[in-house]
C-alpha cells in the first residue's frame, strides 16, 4: 500500500473536516451571531446574506401574516408589532413584522391565497414615503410596474394578495395620510383585494390611538369572516425571553452599556453614520440665545470635521438622546429592578422573524436608558395588557378599568401627560410591581428614537459645523402634579451647562448620564446623524425669497440668510431676501438679534426683516398679521420674479394660517376668486416654489 505523503494528509484532513461542517452546521464550534455586530453601514438597510423574498421567508419561518411597516420614527413600527402581538394571542395567525426596505415586491403577484399581507404606513413630510419605504413606493406606484410572471396592471396581477391598511398622518399638512391612500389606490388598481376599511390615524387632532383603536376591531371582525379566524382568550406570549447572566459583569468587554452596535462597543466606530449608526460629535460650542430666566433656547456648534459626514443647507441633524436620570429610577423602582438595575441580560427572540430592539448581552438599566422610550405617550391598549401583572385585585380592577375606558383614560393618562412609570405610580405607588415581564415592557415602549433639528447654518459657510438652535421643551400640565419635560433638549442643556463649567448639572431637576456609555461621550460629545432634506434654497442666488419663521422655526432660515450673506461678500448678485420673524418681545426672545443687523450690512437693501412681537401691544400680532401687511410686495415678489415661498415652524397653527393667509393676498391682489388663488397655492406647492419645514 502506498505510503501517504504530507499533502495526501492535509487533504484528507480538510476533506474529513468539511464532511464534519456539513453534517454537524458548525453546532460544535458554532458562535451566535451578534446581529449588531455590523457598523450598519448600508444605506438602504439590506442586511448581507439574508433573503429579500418575503414568500421564502413566509415559507421558511411557517407564517402567514405579514405586517409591513413604513416608520421614520417609530411609530408605525410599533402599530405593526401590536397587530402582529394581537394577530397572534387573539386569533392564532402566524405573523412576522417586516420592515418594508428588507425585501423585493416583483414576486407580490404570486402572494398565496391563504396568507394576508397588511401595510401600516406612516406619511412623511409634504406627502412622502419614510425612508425606508421609498423603494416599495416607487415600485408599486409606478406607471410600468411589472411582476415576476410577467402580468402588466390592467391584468390584475394582485387579484391572490389579501391586504389590510392603516395609515399615519397629520391632518395639519396638506398631503394628510397619502401614503396610505396612494399605495392603497395602487395595490386596488392591480387587483388586490383589501380587507376592511383604510384606516387612518390622526396625529394632529391627537386621536391616532383612538384611531387606531376603533379602526382593528372591525377590521379583525372581516379578516375573521374572510380567512375563517376564531377568536380565542388573549393571553400574553411573550416575544422576547429574558436570561440573567450570572456569568456576566456589566465591565465585560462584550457586555452593551448603550452602545448602538459593535463597533461602537469595540471603540472603532466608523462610518457611513446614518440612523443605525451614529457619529458621537464634539460639541465646538454652547450658548443661550434667549435673554429671559425662565424659558431656554439653545444655539450649538457641532464639529463634524474628519467624520465624512455631509450636509447641505436646508437638512437636518438628528440628536440620539438620553433618558433623564430620574425616569430612569422611577421605571426601574417600581417594576422592583432599582437594586438589578446593574445585572446582565441576554434578550433573545422566541420566534425566527423576532427582532431585538437594542443589541445584548446588555443590562436593566443600559436598555432602559439609551434604548426605551420611557417618557412616550402611554397607549390605552398597552394598559390594558399589564392589567394581568398587577400587585393585587384592586390595582388590576384600576388598570383594567383605564384599558377599557376612553374617556376615564383621558381624564387620568391622557390629558395629564403621564408616562407608563407614573401610571403605575399612580395605580399604586406602595408596591412594586415585580409581576410584570420585562419582556413585555420592551415589546410594548417603543425603542427611542433621534430628534430632528433643521440645522441653522449654512454649509457654503461652515462645512464641518453643523449648528443647531432648540427651545428646551416643558409642559405645564392643568391639574396634574409634575411638568413634563422634553428629553432631548433637556438632555442638551445639561451638555450646554457641563461646557459651561457646571460639574453636575441637572436642568430642571433632571440628571443625565451626559458622559455615556463607558465614558466614550466625556469632553462635551453627543451621537448625532444628518437627514438629508428637501427644503432647499434656489440654486439660483438671484432668485428672491420670501421665509416664514417665528420662533424656533427661523433656524433653517439662518442658514439661508447666512449662506447669502456669504455670496454677497463674494460679490454674487444675491436677490431679494425677505425673513417674517416673530417672538413674543424683543427684549426676551428675539433669536439672533446681532447676527440679523450683521447679514444686513452684507446684503444691502436686498435683505428686509420684517418682526412681529406677540406681546408688545395689547392686542397679539403674529407673522400671519405681518404677511397681510405686505400683501401688494409679497405677490408682485411670487407673480412677477417667481421668488420662493418657505415656512418652517408649527403646522398645526401658524403654518396654516400662513397658507390661508397666501391665499387670500394671492385672490385680492390678483382680482381671482379665492378658489381660483387656493389653486395657484396649490401649484405652488407642488411646483416646489413653497416649501414647508413643519411640525406639531
Amino acid at each position: 500500500m502506498a505510503q501517504l505523503d504530507t499533502l495526501d494528509l492535509i487533504v484528507l484532513a480538510v476533506l474529513l473536516l468539511g464532511t464534519a461542517a456539513y453534517f454537524t452546521k458548525g453546532t460544535y464550534w458554532g458562535v451566535p451571531k451578534d446581529p449588531y455586530a455590523g457598523s450598519y453601514s448600508s444605506a438602504n438597510g439590506a442586511k448581507a446574506g439574508k433573503s429579500r423574498n418575503i414568500l421564502e421567508k413566509l415559507d421558511e419561518a411557517g407564517k402567514n401574516c405579514v405586517i409591513f411597516y413604513g416608520s421614520q420614527t417609530g411609530t408605525a413600527e410599533d402599530y405593526a408589532s401590536r397587530l402582529a402581538k394581537e394577530g397572534s394571542s387573539r386569533f392564532g395567525l402566524k405573523t412576522m413584522v417586516a420592515d418594508l426596505e428588507d425585501y423585493d415586491y416583483e414576486n407580490l403577484d404570486t402572494f398565496p391565497d391563504d396568507k394576508v399581507a397588511m401595510f401600516v404606513l406612516a406619511t412623511y413630510g409634504e406627502g412622502e414615503p419614510t425612508d425606508n419605504a421609498v423603494d416599495f413606493y416607487e415600485f408599486i406606484t409606478g406607471d410600468e410596474v411589472s411582476f415576476s410572471n410577467g402580468g402588466s396592471g390592467d391584468e390584475k396581477p394582485l387579484s391572490n394578495l389579501k391586504f389590510v391598511a392603516f395609515g399615519l398622518g397629520n391632518n395639519t399638512y396638506e398631503h394628510y395620510n397619502s401614503m396610505v391612500r396612494r399605495v392603497n389606490t395602487a395595490l386596488t388598481k392591480l387587483g388586490a383585494v383589501r380587507i376592511g376599511e383604510a384606516g387612518e390615524g390622526d396625529d394632529g387632532a391627537g386621536t391616532m390611538e383612538e384611531d387606531f383603536l376603533a379602526w382593528k376591531e372591525p377590521m379583525w371582525a372581516e379578516l375573521s369572516e374572510k380567512i375563517g379566524l376564531e377568536e380565542r382568550e388573549a393571553v400574553y406570549e411573550p416575544v422576547f425571553s429574558i436570561t440573567e447572566r450570572e456569568d456576566l459583569n456589566p465591565e465585560d468587554h462584550d457586555v452593551y452599556l448603550g452602545e448602538p452596535n459593535k463597533n461602537h462597543l469595540e471603540g472603532t466606530s466608523k462610518g457611513p453614520y446614518n440612523p443605525h449608526n451614529p457619529y458621537i460629535a464634539p460639541i465646538a460650542e454652547s450658548r443661550e440665545v434667549f435673554t429671559v430666566g425662565d424659558r431656554n433656547c439653545l444655539h450649538m456648534e457641532i464639529d463634524v470635521s474628519g467624520s465624512n459626514l455631509s450636509y447641505q443647507t436646508g437638512d437636518h441633524v438628528a440628536v440620539w438622546p438620553t433618558n433623564a436620570g430620574k425616569e430612569v429610577d422611577r421605571f426601574l423602582n417600581i417594576l422592583g429592578l432599582g437594586d438589578k438595575r446593574h445585572t446582565v441580560i441576554s434578550v433573545k427572540g422566541l420566534d425566527p422573524t423576532a427582532r431585538v430592539p437594542f443589541p445584548t448581552p446588555t443590562t436593566y438599566d443600559a436598555a432602559v436608558r439609551y434604548h426605551m422610550e420611557i417618557c412616550g405617550p402611554v397607549s390605552r391598549q398597552f394598559v390594558s395588557s399589564l392589567a394581568a401583572f398587577a400587585p393585587d385585585e384592586t390595582s388590576k380592577a384600576e388598570m383594567t378599568r383605564l384599558g377599557s375606558d376612553k374617556d376615564y383614560f383621558h381624564e387620568k393618562v391622557s390629558n395629564k401627560y403621564l408616562n407608563i412609570a407614573q401610571v403605575l405610580e399612580k395605580v399604586d405607588s406602595s408596591k412594586k410591581w415585580t409581576k410584570v415581564p420585562f419582556s413585555i415592557m420592551i415589546e410594548g415602549i417603543n425603542k427611542i428614537q433621534p430628534r430632528y433639528y433643521s440645522i441653522s447654518s449654512s454649509s457654503l459657510v461652515q462645512k464641518d459645523k453643523i449648528s443647531i438652535t432648540a427651545v428646551v421643551e416643558e409642559i405645564h400640565v392643568p391639574g396634574a402634579d409634575h411638568v413634563v419635560k422634553g428629553v432631548t433638549t433637556n438632555y442638551l442643556l445639561a451638555l450646554k451647562q457641563k461646557q459651561h463649567g457646571d460639574p453636575n448639572p441637572d436642568p430642571h431637576g433632571l440628571t443625565y448620564n451626559i458622559t455615556g456609555p463607558r465614558n466614550k461621550y466625556d469632553g462635551i460629545h453627543v451621537p448625532v446623524h444628518v437627514r438629508h432634506s428637501n427644503f432647499k434654497l434656489p440654486s439660483d442666488p438671484s432668485k428672491p425669497i420670501i421665509m416664514i419663521g417665528p420662533g424656533s422655526g427661523v433656524a433653517p432660515f439662518r442658514g439661508f440668510i447666512q449662506e447669502r450673506a456669504a455670496q454677497a461678500k463674494a460679490g454674487e448678485k444675491v436677490g431679494k431676501t425677505v425673513l417674517f420673524y416673530g417672538c413674543r418681545r424683543s427684549t426676551e426672545d428675539f433669536l439672533y438679534k446681532d447676527e440679523w443687523e450683521s447679514f444686513a450690512r452684507d446684503l444691502g437693501p436686498s435683505f428686509q426683516l420684517i418682526t412681529a412681537f406677540s406681546r408688545e401691544q395689547s392686542e397679539k400680532v403674529y407673522v400671519q398679521h405681518r404677511l397681510r401687511e405686505q400683501a401688494a410686495e409679497i405677490n408682485s415678489l411670487l407673480e412677477q420674479q417667481k421668488a420662493n415661498f418657505y415656512v418652517c415652524g408649527d403646522a398645526a397653527n401658524m403654518a396654516r394660517e400662513v397658507n390661508l393667509v397666501l391665499g387670500q393676498i394671492i385672490s385680492e391682489q390678483r382680482g381671482i376668486s379665492l378658489e381660483k388663488a387656493e389653486e395657484v397655492v396649490k401649484s405652488m406647492r407642488s411646483s416646489g416654489q413653497y416649501q414647508e419645514d413643519v411640525w406639531s
